[in-house]
């Protein structure tokens, strides 16, 4: 064969494999469902696949995903949810979930699972203390119930941590000064000690974008990956606070013998809505900063190399709870609907392209739900706007976010509209007291999308999504 030939080849696959999506190795993503509306899970699945993401992280078991994702050999990080944790305190009822949820999957054609995640950042300061004494017994017991079923050696179990188990004291803020949290000191020993004994990796969630959220002397480009001002830690500069924040990890396990640990990064991303620094170019950055230094197994300064990282996340969830910031709704590389938000090269070679969506998408009808300009008695306005951000999600109309842009008749419409599209376009959801009309006509302007939800069964009416109630309480007020 001529070398011209053989060239063209080699162009040939390295086109296709641009065009079709190959991920990054170590590259997952999240994959969470707190959702009115859901894809359904085979859509989801299909998704992951023609993009080439081969890992997804779930925050339950839930069975009709694990069957979606049957066959389909991405590797799986399961979960029990922190209200399951003092259950999985009993051996019997972890080797029964165990059995129910990992051994079931288990054969050819089955599911690819490779770990167990163990609650989700149980140890958060916020939790004031709620999963301390239950957290560790519960990893124990799943793990050891791994192992008596035989799969032990090839699925883990671990802890997803929130970066606030460890911390460098105020008198010598760098990396190499890293300890684990001081009332947690003693329980983090342990669970090292366990998963070191397991051959298990230590799961973290870090999060550059909370950095600056709510932070404004915190130096912004050091969020990012392009031109932070350094700072120098034992001759080792840090120009990025994910490098700092991983290497004091690194430093917390070095000092308690468990420095070579394995390290998974579980949760990393930036969101696109409901903060001034949550958007799509501040998200791009960040990714266009990542995604490279994953493909070059760059890694950080005290663990150059391969890193296993988890997008956070794949797709939007308007139904989760806004106390952190409104920002939670908005962490997908997706919208609501598996259409991609930008462009971005999960092949780490900034040949930037929007994603492949998700395929044949149901949608409910071209109806919108709109205030009525010719109503006189507005009286009640402000009580029916709390009362439609109560149950759905208006945290776009929050400052710096994008349908901030609205006048006082654009607030009331866009609320209008989004409980009109949680309720499926219900007739009686559109009403308001006589304030509100359905339109054919869409109302979205500028940076502002005024939806159509997905046709979807997932959703039903109830206190369940009383989501955020003391944040909208007086939402009504700001935006009239």
């Amino acid at each position: 064969m001529g070398n011209s030939c053989f060239l063209g080849i080699l162009v040939t696959i390295s086109l296709c494999l641009q065009l079709f999506g190959v991920g990054v190795h170590g590259l997952g993503v999240n994959w969470g469902t707190m959702a009115s509306h859901k894809l359904p899970p085979k859509t989801v699945v299909q998704m992951l696949k023609d993009n080439g993401i081969k890992k997804v992280k779930l925050f339950d078991a839930d069975s009709t995903t694990m069957n979606a994702l049957a066959g389909s050999d991405i590797e799986v990080m399961v979960a029990i949810p922190n209200d399951q944790l003092l259950a999985m305190n009993s051996y019997k009822r972890a080797k029964d979930w165990v059995r129910r949820n990992v051994t079931r999957y288990n054969f050819d054609g089955g599911v690819n699972i490779k770990y167990v995640a163990v609650g989700n950042e149980p140890f958060l300061t916020t939790y004031n203390g709620s999963f301390i004494n239950i957290t560790f017994p519960a990893l124990e017991n799943i793990q050891n119930a791994l192992n008596e079923a035989g799969v032990g050696d090839s699925i883990k179990a671990t802890v997803p941590s929130n970066a606030d188990v460890y911390n460098s004291p105020e008198s010598n803020p760098v990396p190499s000064a890293g300890r684990f949290r001081p009332d947690i000191s003693g329980l983090m020993t342990q669970i090292v000690e366990f998963l070191a004994k397991n051959g298990a990796p230590f799961t973290i969630n870090i999060y550059p974008f909370l950095s600056l959220y709510g932070n404004d002397d915190f130096p912004f480009n050091y969020a990012f990956f392009d031109g932070g001002n350094p700072i120098v830690d034992n001759g080792i500069q840090y120009t990025n606070v994910f490098d700092a924040n991983f290497d004091t990890l690194v430093s917390s396990l070095r000092a308690i013998g468990h420095g070579d640990m394995t390290i998974i990064v579980g949760e990393v991303g930036w969101p696109t809505e409901g903060d001034k620094n949550a958007n799509i170019a501040n998200a791009q950055r960040f990714y266009n900063g990542l995604i490279p230094r994953l493909a070059g197994n760059i890694g950080t300064p005290l663990r150059p190399g391969y890193l296993e990282v988890y997008l956070f996340g794949l797709l939007d969830e308007d139904v989760k709870s806004v106390a952190p910031g409104n920002f939670e709704r908005h962490w997908g590389i997706y919208r609501y609907d598996g259409q991609p938000k930008f462009p971005l090269d999960l092949s780490g070679q900034n040949q930037n392209r929007f994603l492949i969506p998700a395929q044949n998408v149901e949608y409910l009808p071209q109806k919108w739900c709109i205030f009525s300009p010719n109503t006189n008695d507005l009286s009640k306005l402000a009580d029916n706007i709390n009362y439609a951000c109560t149950f759905s999600d208006c945290t776009a109309l929050g400052y710096g976010s994008s349908c901030n842009i609205l006048d006082a008749n654009g607030n009331a419409s866009y609320a209008f509209n989004m409980y009109y599209q949680v309720q499926n376009q219900n007739d009686m959801a559109c009403n308001f007291q006589g304030l509100a009309k359905v339109t054919t006509q869409n109302p979205s302007q500028g940076t502002c999308n005024f939806i159509i939800q997905i046709a979807s069964s997932s959703f039903a009416i109830g206190p369940s999504l009383m989501i955020g109630m003391t944040f909208f309480a007086g939402i009504a007020s700001v935006l009239l």
